[in-house]
């Protein structure tokens, strides 16, 4: 039978330790045996007994192609060791965390950082269909985001799990990747906020348990809310059942809320010193009681520093919520007294901490002091006041330890829902409920049975979910349903919340004035002793079991009341509520009755007894279970996922599987029970194509010739399978029991078995006549060489013998000369000792002799030496008075000359009349000087009046603002992006000046080819960034756009006035920001004038007199004056002649006499410019020297007013009767300071010729220095080593000649060249001036020719009117469609463009160029904006933008360019314009089209490549199908129901064919088009290596082999294509790779070295995921094993790689637009008529 068949197989057999061990039949097991032999893992024996009841047939194995599925439902035997086996494989040995179970995402805690969380991971796993990828909390988290979308549903991921598990992380990595895929769409950053209450929340909700460091002590469920375009708009956050308890109770090794500690750690801090905390924790009586304060690894201090960080989302409340955590730290170090009598007790007044407590809180000591120990008793007639024992003073005080953190966790969860709070609607949500587990330790108390209750329900919804869904697939393949009994907890659930039910008699029990917790237990034993879920134990009456889904727990009653109850004394609520903080904190009301209001101060008027509220007489309990139906509404009503973490092991060691411990939360989490429903059924599932081709090799021939597959299935399977109860026919699928799979797997095991033995057997009978055939032929062939063998040693014995005696010889003659040698050595040795010891010593001597000699000669010729200096310094003092008396002499000779009337006369003939003149002169320059001075007043009281204006009105503005905050923000936004753009545009400009030093770097010099490399390496990486930069600026100026958009629907909506008013401010603001700019431009020009007069102030002679100094500072002065003034008359009067000329030639277009007289007038209005400015020199020049005439009469004056005696006055009058003595004495005065300037010019040359000497000299001192230590160096060198150097030195003294010569000649050709380009620009005047005469008398004639030229004479210029231009733009840009223009030549409207371009140029018309390429640009880009998406559009405007930017450079005139132009096409280049900043413009343009048409080409390949590469079967029946899970079943992306089918490899290079034609056809350059498919082929290789490194069912020798043909198939398209130049091919080497890796051998060392070898293009953590995720398809294949990763491991350890598991698919090789010129001459282009260009004429 196939029972007794499947029992030759492995199978599970259960142990105590293990649970379940592996095991071998060693023994066929018949029907009736009572024991089955077996070989367990570890080679040990076992006779394992059977029997119908005690010990039933032990649960068989799933075939190894079955185990390390993805999904549990996969596996053919269902059942729990199976479970257990597969989660242990795929954990320990292939590392992988997560596991499908149906519907439930099983994620085992790997106590170690995992690197597959990253920003790549989530972009992989996003838009992917959940069953198409490995298992991962991203893709749960997909499925919800992509159902909610699709469905319009609320979803929900619950995830849960006991302590230690790892719940809160996985809660926190979905809401990650729902904050980065749905990220806001404005700039709120409601993401990052929702992200940032994380750590508030694991700070003051988390704590250390002696089963995880971090763990959570509350539940918590948090809505995302999302709008209709599905981006984040805002967060909620609901909590459950918080530990408060813990706070003044922790457990052994364990510790109280993170908070506390962390405050203790930062106490020292400065704001902390008012908060009275010790540094050690210890010191305080709620943190102490765990006895181990610390956490290894975790820095509290470093932790508070993130809390405080992300509690900046609650505004300013964080020292009053430190304040609060501060003061129950010192409330539980309240020191207690008790009475003598036992009844009572109190509280010393010098309480320090109970002082702290106070002080902190704001409250009154005495009260609190008072309340501590005492409680009210309040009565129909009378209050009385009781005092406590010290027991319940105790429980008191840490009631209100409890209560106080309890109501300050509400309040921060609260604010962190209004900081989360939108005011936009919200359209749908996703809900992650991060919840505990179910528990049960040695003692359970009222937590763990509210935990376990919540357990139930969940468990509850989760089980009638998963029921549902089977009965929803049955139906829809239309199968017979039958019933499926499943675990229904309801019983146990209505035990608990029911009426009268455990909760309901909890509470009954509390309402009573004296309950007990044994009154409690009582009540429960009589009233649920029949339940089948109650037990009572039999040894306690103070406890309770509880028959759970998961387990029998048993709780303690002792606590229960005292919990459920929270009581709390009103007199110690009305002291906190009267405290001075915050009281928001410690107000006790409901949730729903606090006002909006974030502070509200409580005090009682009078103290009247008050009624307890409803909401406060609720128990613990109650609210628990009220907040519990609402969730399990809430859940109800979305559509859940559901993640259960597992602990593998309490030791927290990474990747250890305690099979135990996991088996247990397996069970209570309901992964097997779900395993259980799916056993029920029908659990492997498989589609008619699949199953054809896995078993087609059980057909026969005649069933193959069916043409219908699913009648072909059905005969196969009625054949094999007996019991038509064992397998259902569906709409797609068959449906099979459980073990079928494995019987159908081991008839197709045997099938090839079979097939396999039978080919051996042929194969190895040729292999062994084959081997026959060699050894006889060996054979022979031994006898041969044996016999030469010993033939050649017989020989070869006769020749050594001969040889020995020969050595013998030779060895004794060496042996005698080596002695002789070695004697006549050691001779020579003492005689060379000896010579040298003598031969020093004369030469000692010798050198003393030398010494005494120089030691003389120094002196003597000091002596001489200063006998002659001597001499000289009397000599020199003779001469000096010598020259002194003939100087005396002559000055006197000088001075009666100079008092002679005739030499003034001389002095100032002429004189008189030029200095009337000059006089005149500056006198008219004076009063033009005030006018001016009063003109320039006026202006600037206007608009300094102007100012005060907008100031005003700016003010009015702002008050006018707080109407229009969006708009201002929207104002930030612009302000942000222009300073954004003038910030891209300098990088930009500087990477263009690097680019071009690097260029004429790369031009000069480069000799050899790895600096080349090296060189045009850095060159990508510049022009990548550069490129990158220029992306970075569109993306600046879509966004600049888009908000110029909103800012225009914000008009329409109704808001014009504020619209108004922003358009008002923007121009007050540009108005005010030029005022600043001009203030700012004429202080620094004041700066700058300031500067340079001081600059040559200095380097003028101490010793130069005022006067120079103020005749400089009066040049510059009036300078100044006089170049503002006629530079603002000279504008005022070349703007109104342009206006004029302007104006006729707007009156007159026909004609270009009056545009050539412009432009004459214009070369004439310059000519007079320049000789304007020679005579401002002069002028100037002139004033200088009267200004500087009087200030030295008036000087003059001065000083004789003062030195002249009364008696020297009537000589001066008797001598100056007609002046002409003042005259003399001027001009002498004049002579002299003229004098005294040469003079000065003398004694600085003279100085500047000392330090000229100064230098030579200290030059000529170093050069003797340098010498002299050569010198000493040749000194000590040998001959050998001397004649060396000398010839080194006189190299080098060559070669700094030569150098020298070389920057001599190159300075003169330098300074010739400056004098050719002066002499070039003189011409060039001189030339314009004749050539403006020609046309002045050629004018008529050429404006005549203009009109008469003929068709024949076409230049290949296009003429067009200004107004015109939009129409130009229209026709051939906005309205343009590629196919209007595919019959004519490639980029024809570019052509048409440059064309008038070309006649603007002619016409020499800056304006029109600069209208047309700025109008051109902005049309281009507006026409991609709206074809974002349209390939061809892109591709059309791509080369049409590159063939414009190729003409510009054609034509630009720069030889360059023109090395490859026709004379033709060099007569029509550019005349008057360099038009180089519109190149790099449109250059700019080129590299964003290009991104774009690189973007849009992946948008439409990306769907296509992951079916195409990895799952189209491009060679047939080569890959084997594997029986689907539960996620390939049911992705969210339903085939069938209109959903894509899956893509061919023919469909994906038909597409790139498409692709590269479309670029073809519009003529883009082969080299963009090469960069282009390199760029799309990354794409390829990264989608298929990520999607490889994410799918287990892939990573096959099949699907290496696959690969690899579709790889070879591009490769052949691209040799087709002529592009295998294009570097393609090198961007699938990592996918080759991985390719190959799947089809090596991976078993022995050898082929760890070769693998590592081959993949050298994969890094180490590809390989080895790879080499984990490898799956045989059938059971002929081998598993890799640990031990060979570890050694590929080992072996590539040392390689410097970076640690990124998946590729970048967003990276762009950086393009380059190489130079191509049109062959095209211009006059040849034809424009037809059908682009309606009618107004253009030909020139």
């Amino acid at each position: 039978s196939s029972l007794s068949s499947l029992y030759t197989l492995n199978f599970f057999c259960g142990f105590f330790e293990e649970v379940w061990k592996s095991a071998e039949i060693i023994k066929d097991y018949k029907e009736g045996d009572t024991v089955l032999h077996l070989k367990l893992e570890d080679e040990t024996t076992l006779e394992y007994s059977i029997g119908p009841k005690d010990n039933p047939l032990p649960f068989l194995r799933n075939p190894d192609i079955l185990v390390g599925e993805n999904d549990l439902t996969a596996l053919s035997y269902l059942h729990e060791p199976a479970v257990l086996h597969n989660l242990k494989v795929r954990f320990v040995e292939s590392n992988h965390i997560y596991t499908y179970c149906g519907i439930v995402l099983v994620a085992i805690n790997p106590y170690e950082q995992l690197h597959i969380y990253g920003e790549e991971v989530i972009t992989a796993y996003s838009g992917q269909n959940m069953g198409d990828m490995d298992p991962h909390i991203f893709a749960v988290a997909e499925e919800a985001y992509k159902q909610m979308g699709r469905d319009e549903k609320n979803q929900s991921i619950i995830v849960s799990g006991e302590s230690g598990a790892g719940k809160t992380v996985s809660a926190k990595y979905a809401m990650r990747f729902f904050a980065t895929v749905g990220g806001s769409a404005n700039d709120t950053s409601v993401e990052e906020k929702v992200l940032a209450s994380s750590p508030i929340m694991e700070a003051i909700g988390n704590a250390k348990t002696t089963r995880n460091d971090n763990s959570s002590r509350f539940g918590k469920y948090i809505q995302i809310g999302f709008d209709r375009r599905y981006h984040i708009i805002g967060a909620n956050m609901r909590t459950y059942l918080l530990e408060k308890s813990r706070v003044v109770f922790q457990a052994e090794d364990e510790r109280n809320y993170h908070i506390f500690y962390q405050l203790c750690a930062s106490s020292s801090l400065p704001e902390f010193k008012d908060l009275s905390l010790s540094k050690c924790a210890e010191d305080f009586t709620y943190t102490s009681l765990g006895e181990n304060i610390f956490i290894d690894g975790v820095n509290d201090a470093e932790d508070l520093v993130k809390t405080r960080e992300a509690l900046k989302m609650i505004e300013s409340h964080q020292m009053s919520i430190f304040k609060i955590i501060a003061s129950i730290l010192h409330l539980g170090n309240v020191e207690i007294v008790s009475e003598r009598d036992g009844e009572s007790c109190h509280i010393n007044r010098d309480d320090t901490y109970l002082n702290h407590f106070c002080r902190l809180l704001g409250i009154e000591q005495e009260q609190m002091e008072h309340w501590l120990s005492r409680r009210k008793l309040v009565t129909t007639s009378e209050t009385y006041v009781k005092n406590m024992s010290h027991a319940q003073a105790v429980n008191a005080r840490d009631a209100l330890a409890k209560h106080i953190y309890a109501h300050l966790f509400d309040w921060i969860v609260e604010h962190i829902n209004k900081a989360l709070h939108t005011s936009t609607k919200q359209h749908s949500f996703i809900g992650v409920l991060d919840i505990y587990g179910f528990e049960t330790f040695e003692i359970n108390s009222f937590e763990q049975f509210c935990i376990n209750y919540a357990n139930e329900k969940l468990q509850q919804q989760f089980n009638s979910h998963v029921f549902k869904l089977e009965q929803e697939e049955y139906m829809k393949e239309q199968i017979p349903w039958t019933l499926i009994d499943f675990y229904d907890n309801q019983p146990c659930i209505d035990l608990i919340e029911a009426k009268l039910g455990i909760l309901d008699l909890l509470d009954e029990e509390c309402k009573v004035p004296k309950g007990t917790d044994q009154n409690w237990a009582q009540k429960l034993y009589s009233k649920h002793s029949n339940s089948g879920h109650f037990e009572k134990p039999r040894m306690s009456n103070r406890s309770f079991i509880v028959v759970h889904f998961a387990d029998k727990v048993e709780y303690q009653c002792d606590g229960f009341l005292e919990k459920n109850r929270d009581t709390v004394y009103e007199e110690q609520i009305n002291i906190l509520k009267a405290s001075q903080v915050s009281t928001v904190y410690f107000y006790s009301g409901p949730p729903s009755a606090t006002s909006k209001s974030s502070r509200i101060n409580v005090r009682a008027a009078k103290p009247v007894p008050k009624g307890h509220n409803r909401e406060h007489r609720k128990s613990v309990g109650t609210q628990f279970r009220n907040s519990l139906h609402l969730l399990m509404e809430t859940l109800n009503a979305t559509t859940p996922h559901y993640v259960r973490c597992i602990k593998p092991n309490d030791y927290k060691e990474s990747f250890v599987f305690d099979s135990k411990r996991a088996v247990q939360q397996l069970r209570a989490c309901g992964v097997l029970e779900t395993i259980r429903i799916s056993a029920a059924g029908y659990p492997s599932r498989w589609t008619y194509p699949d199953f054809f081709n896995r078993y087609r090799v059980l057909m026969t021939k005649k069933d193959m010739t069916i043409g219908d597959k699913k009648q072909v299935c059905k005969n196969l399977l009625e054949t094999l399978i007996k019991d038509p109860d064992k397998f259902q026919f569906g709409k797609t699928k068959i449906f099979f029991r459980a073990g079928q799979v494995a019987y159908l797997e081991k008839l197709r095991a045997d099938k090839f078995r079979f097939a396999c033995i039978k080919i051996q057997k042929t194969v190895r009978g040729w292999l062994q006549r084959i081997r026959y055939r060699k050894i006889r032929k060996s054979a022979i062939t031994l006898q041969r060489y044996g016999r030469g063998y010993l033939a050649r040693r017989y020989a070869e014995m006769l020749r050594l013998t001969r040889a020995a005696l020969i050595c013998q010889k030779q060895y004794r003659m060496v042996q005698v000369r080596r002695e002789y040698l070695r004697v006549r050595r050691a001779v020579i040795t003492i005689q060379a000792f000896a010579r040298g010891m003598f031969v020093r010593r004369l030469y000692q001597e010798f050198l003393l002799h030398h010494k005494a000699m120089i030691i003389q000669k120094t002196v003597r010729g000091w002596l001489v030496r200063k006998k002659y200096l001597h001499a000289r310094n009397a000599a020199i003092v003779i001469q000096c008075f010598y020259r002194r008396v003939r100087a005396k002499r002559q000055l006197k000779q000088l001075k009666i000359e100079a008092r002679s009337a005739e030499h003034f006369k001389n002095l100032n003939v002429g004189m008189e009349n030029k200095i009337v003149q000059l006089q005149k002169k500056m006198d008219n320059q004076s009063k033009e000087y005030k006018t001016q001075n009063e003109q320039l007043i006026v202006t600037n009281t206007a608009l300094g009046s102007e100012v005060t204006k907008l100031q005003k009105e700016l003010e009015t503005f702002r008050i006018r603002q707080t109407a229009g905050t969006q708009v201002t923000s929207l104002q930030e936004e612009l302000e942000k992006l222009r300073v954004e753009l003038q910030e891209a545009h300098a990088q930009k400009k500087q990477i263009e000046e690097e680019f071009s030093n690097e260029k004429q770097g790369l031009k000069q010099g480069g000799d050899g080819p790895q600096k080349e490399i090296r060189l045009q390496v850095e060159l990508d990486e510049e022009r990548q960034r550069y490129q990158n930069l220029v992306k970075e600026y569109s993306r600046l100026e879509q966004r600049y756009e888009n908000l110029q958009e909103d800012l225009s629907s914000m008009k329409e909506m109704g808001i014009e006035k504020a619209a108004m008013d922003l358009s008002v401010f923007m121009k007050l603001q540009k108005r005010v920001r030029e005022l600043e700019q001009e203030r700012k431009r004429l202080q620094t020009n004041l700066e700058k004038v300031e500067e340079l007069s001081k600059r040559k102030a200095c380097l003028f002679d101490i010793s130069m007199s005022e006067e120079d100094k103020n005749a400089d500072l009066a040049y510059n002065s009036l300078k100044r004056q006089e170049l503002e003034t006629e530079n603002k008359k000279l504008k005022n009067d070349l703007n109104e002649l342009r206006k004029a000329v302007a104006d006729r030639a707007s009156e007159n277009n026909s004609s270009n006499e009056l545009q050539e007289g412009y432009n004459l007038l214009l070369n004439q209005l310059k000519t007079a410019n320049e000789e304007l400015d020679v005579r401002k020199e002069e002028v100037l020049i002139l004033k200088t020297q009267i200004v500087n005439s009087t200030r030295q009469s008036e000087n003059i004056n001065h000083i004789v007013s003062l030195k002249t005696s009364p008696p020297l006055t009537q000589d001066w009058g008797y001598l100056n009767e007609d002046g002409e003595l003042g005259l003399a004495y001027q001009g002498l005065k004049q002579v002299a300071r003229l004098l005294e300037a040469q003079l000065q010019t003398q004694s600085r040359q003279h100085k500047d010729e000392l330090e000229a000497l100064h230098t030579q000299i200290e030059l000529l001192k170093d050069n003797l220095e340098k010498k002299q230590e050569m010198l000493d160096h040749f000194s000590t060198l040998s001959p050998e080593a001397l004649v060396e150097f000398s010839v080194q030195q006189e190299i080098t003294r060559l070669t700094n000649e030569n150098l020298l010569m070389m920057m001599i000649v190159l300075q003169d050709l330098k300074e010739l060249v400056e004098k050719l380009e002066k002499n070039e620009k003189k011409l060039k005047k001189q030339l314009r001036i004749y050539m403006k005469k020609v046309q002045e008398l050629e004018g008529y004639t050429s404006a005549f020719h203009l009109y008469i030229r003929k068709e024949k004479d076409f230049e290949g210029m296009l003429e067009y009117y200004k107004e015109d231009e939009a129409l130009l733009v229209k026709s051939l840009i906005t309205d343009m469609k590629p196919n209007v223009v595919s019959a004519t030549v490639p980029c024809l409207p570019a052509y048409i463009l440059f064309m008038c371009i070309r006649h603007a140029d002619y016409i020499n018309d800056d304006q029109k160029v600069h209208s047309l390429l700025t109008t051109t640009i902005n049309a281009i880009k507006k026409v991609l904006k709206r074809n974002n998406d349209d390939f061809e559009m892109t591709s059309f405007w791509l080369a049409n933008t590159s063939r414009l930017l190729h003409c510009l450079k054609q034509y630009s005139g720069d030889e360059a360019f023109m090395t490859q132009n026709t004379a033709k096409q060099n007569e029509h280049c550019l005349k008057n314009f360099d038009l180089a900043e519109y190149r790099q413009v449109l250059s700019d343009l080129s590299i964003q089209i290009y991104q774009q048409l690189v973007r849009i080409a992946e948008g439409i390949m990306q769907p296509m490549i992951v079916s195409a590469m990895l799952e189209s079967e491009s060679i047939p029946s080569l890959a084997g199908v594997k029986t689907m899970g539960y996620r390939n079943r049911s992705s969210s992306l339903d085939c069938e129901s209109g959903g894509p089918a899956g893509y061919t490899l023919q469909a994906l290079v038909r597409q790139l064919g498409q692709f590269s034609n479309i670029m073809a056809d519009h003529g883009l350059d082969p080299e963009i088009s090469q960069q282009v498919v390199r760029q799309l082929f990354y794409s390829i290789n990264a989608v298929t290596l990520n999607n490889l490194l994410l799918r287990k069912d892939v990573c096959s020798w099949s699907t290496g082999m696959q690969l690899r043909y579709n790889i070879s198939q591009l490769e052949e398209w691209l040799r087709g294509k002529n592009l295998h130049q294009s570097g393609a091919v090198a961007t699938l080497e990592p996918v080759i790779q991985a390719a190959q890796l799947l089809q090596v051998k991976k078993k022995t060392s050898q082929d760890a070295e070769a693998i590592c070898s081959l993949c050298t293009a994969l890094s180490l953590q590809q390989i080895v995921k790879i080499l984990n995720l490898y799956t045989p398809l059938n059971e002929f294949e081998e598993r890799v094993t640990v031990s060979f990763i570890r050694d590929i491991q080992n072996r590539l350890q040392d390689r410097a790689e970076n640690n990124q598991l998946l590729v970048d698919t967003k990276y762009t090789f950086p393009v380059l637009f190489p130079y191509t010129p049109s062959v095209l001459s211009l006059e040849t282009v034809h424009i037809p008529a059908s682009l309606s260009l009618d107004f253009l004429t030909r020139v």
